[in-house]
């Protein structure tokens, strides 16, 4: 009804405008065509009518201006309300839809999205739990929120550097950035664009977390900047980065029947551990595997001849050809033995799998040791679940120590996931080589691995970094030489402090007096209420 009147006024408006025009002309033509004119003051009437009909002239020119710019109003005001009319029509867009149009700052139509993708970031929001509660069957599904301000993550999960407050770097500092300015200019498009406007000034702070199917939700407080002086106001601003739909990468035959590792063991001393390792070679690789070669780098002559002898033995006793001793009259260095061992190899390119006395590796895992590493591209570095001290896991808890077969248990009890170790290590050897391999300024254990880890983190290789259950380290007497340069030192005291037990086993180490005490209170509070038993 109102586009109606609207009209039909536009449309006496121009009807006004033909008769206008239409009467001056006719007038116009009156005085030329030489008509009857009253006698009286003749010349006087013709002066006086042409004043008249310039004046008339100008009044309707005028009046002509004015309905032009009512006109121009009116039909803007029409396409306003059509506007209207239509968003209130169609339906209210979904806020994956809201979301997903701020991000890339256009309309669905205008980057071609699918009706099918649509419905999926819909899906995807409705059962994530995000606008409302979702119902779960057990209190282990909750997923924990992470807290943060501009400067400073609040982790739910340490993660490698153990931290439980962190500084924003790398990939996290861009994608809360991100977060950030993706909701300043959200707010600020809300906003008229004389008052003052949102910045990172007045973010107050956050929490997000990241659901494996949904995606990542997040969910930021700011200063409400029309209440600025009162403390409880805040403006809150809801987010979701959700995750795509699944797509191919690249589908590809990968066959390990014909590749090599070459198994490079730096030792000194330790011939009781370098025996039992021999002879789980011999059960996995010489039995099984079949594809490994055993380069052995000993360092100094003490007890050369007795690792000779074990290596021999092994050799006469399974006719396998595929071991070799180095021997390296220097003080030990896991560095310069391991890339010793690696420059020995003369057969060509190689993978490499780099290792320790105290190893225990499946048959599965080699074969992860050539899935996961890809000349010039990636580089393997599992991580070892290291296992504690097993005095402290079974005699403290009143059972006999198990076989070292009957140790190799994944559990909070038995051991942890050694995520800061980075020695065991499968890469190829040409792709050693490229990167200079190891700082043989390291002496004794530790740094040359992290050092190595950090050249390929630092160039165009991908690290494959991920737990592996099939490769354990075994526990043993750490010893950390006082003369190391501090850091290393400290660093050993951690790892020594990290592989001796879990937190409550050394709980009950620290309190054992006070256990001691309880139980004698508890045994002579039973003889008291007992009047059987002997006193």
């Amino acid at each position: 009804m109102p586009r109606f009147l609207l009209l039909l006024f536009l449309l006496s408006a121009l009807t006004m405008l033909f008769v206008a025009k239409c009467g001056l002309h006719i007038d116009l033509e009156s005085s030329q065509t030489g008509l009857p004119i009253p006698d009286h003051d003749h010349i006087k009437s013709r002066g006086l009518f042409s004043d008249v009909i310039e004046e008339t002239e100008k009044k309707y020119q005028n009046k002509i201006d004015e309905l032009q710019e009512k006109i121009t109003a009116l039909e803007k005001s029409i396409r306003d309300q059509t506007t209207k009319m239509q968003n209130v029509s169609s339906p209210k867009p979904s806020p994956s839809e809201i979301i997903i149009e701020g991000v890339s700052d256009v309309t669905f139509n205008q980057v071609n999205v699918s009706n099918e993708m649509q419905q999926y970031f819909e899906g995807k929001l409705k059962a994530a739990e995000i606008l409302h509660g979702v119902e779960m069957k057990s209190e282990y599904e909750i997923t924990a929120f992470n807290r943060f301000t501009i400067n400073r993550i609040y982790l739910v999960d340490p993660g490698l550097g153990k931290r439980v407050v962190e500084k924003p770097i790398g990939l996290k500092r861009r994608d809360l950035h991100e977060v950030l300015t993706f909701a300043i200019n959200i707010l600020n498009k809300q906003r008229p664009m004389e008052s003052k406007q949102f910045s990172f000034s007045d973010f107050v702070e956050g929490i997000y977390r990241t659901h494996a199917t949904s995606g990542t939700h997040y969910e930021l407080f700011f200063r409400n900047l029309d209440f600025l002086t009162d403390k409880s106001r805040y403006t809150k601003v809801v987010i979701m980065r959700p995750f795509g739909p699944l797509f191919s990468v690249s589908t590809t035959q990968v066959n390990t029947g014909q590749e090599w590792i070459n198994l490079i063991l730096p030792l000194k001393n330790r011939l009781d551990s370098f025996m039992q390792f021999m002879t789980r070679f011999e059960e996995t690789v010489i039995a099984k595997d079949k594809r490994v070669f055993l380069t052995v780098v000993y360092f100094g002559n003490e007890g050369l001849m007795g690792a000779k002898n074990i290596m021999s033995a092994t050799a006469k006793n399974t006719g396998y050809k595929h071991l070799r001793l180095v021997n390296l009259n220097e003080d030990f260095s896991r560095g310069r033995g391991l890339q010793v061992g690696v420059q020995n190899w003369k057969n060509g390119d190689v993978i490499l799998f780099l290792c320790d006395v105290d190893i225990v590796f499946s048959l599965e895992f080699l074969e992860r040791c050539r899935l996961n590493t890809e000349r010039t591209k990636k580089v393997y570095y599992p991580i070892v679940f290291s296992l504690y001290n097993p005095k402290v896991v079974y005699t403290l808890q009143g059972y006999p120590i198990p076989q070292e077969k009957d140790q190799l248990v994944i559990s909070k009890q038995t051991g942890f996931w050694r995520d800061f170790g980075y020695g065991m290590t499968c890469q190829y050897r040409s792709d050693f080589l490229m990167t200079k391999g190891f700082d043989e300024t390291f002496n004794g254990w530790g740094g040359e691995d992290v050092a190595l880890y950090k050249k390929y983190v630092r160039s165009h290789y991908m690290v494959m970094r991920a737990t592996d259950p099939g490769i354990f380290h075994l526990w043993h007497e750490k010893y950390c030489d006082p003369k190391l340069p501090t850091e290393h030192y400290e660093g050993c005291i951690r790892s020594k402090a990290l592989s001796e037990a879990s937190h409550p086993q050394l709980g009950f180490l620290v309190f054992q007096d006070e256990m001691k005490n309880r139980q004698n209170q508890t045994n002579l509070s039973l003889r008291n209420n007992n009047p059987t038993v002997r006193r």
